[in-house]
């Protein structure tokens, strides 16, 4: 029987308490902590394990880009998990969940896609504004 390793979140740097406000985007390495409230885009820096964990409290109301994310509570955007995204009972998400490794408990709910990426950063079609203002013309 093998064993499954189990995750160890980095230690926790920074702390956004309950009752704080923030409007604006935050960047972080390390573990952080939301018991507040996160109104702009969260950003976990590359490479250093960046860890989000977001209490029964937590809210964020942008899109969430980190290695890891612990979530028990609200996120009202997109979410890129480069690593793992553990969604325990609370965990509320509208909008698509970007993911290598996922884990959702019994009554986590998903408003929008969950989409298995092997990158971080999706690959997207490209699109050209010029070719759709003027289309082929067919010769006779």
């Amino acid at each position: 029987m093998s064993r499954i390793k189990r995750f160890k979140p980095p230690k926790v740097t920074t702390v956004i308490g309950q009752g704080t406000v923030i409007t604006g985007d935050v960047e972080f390495a390390g573990g952080l902590h939301l018991d507040g409230v996160i109104n702009g885009n969260v950003n976990g820096t590359a490479e250093t394990r960046a860890t989000l964990t977001i209490s029964e409290l937590g809210r964020v109301e942008g899109d969430v880009r980190v290695e890891n994310l612990i979530l028990n509570g609200v996120v009202v955007g997109d979410v890129y998990a480069g690593e793992r995204a553990e969604l325990a009972a609370n965990a509320r998400v509208t909008g698509t969940v970007f993911y290598r490794l996922l884990e959702m408990a019994m009554g986590a709910e998903v408003n929008g896609k969950l989409v298995h990426s092997e990158e971080l950063e999706p690959r997207r079609l490209e699109y050209s504004a010029t070719e759709a203002a003027d289309p082929p013309v067919d010769a006779d």
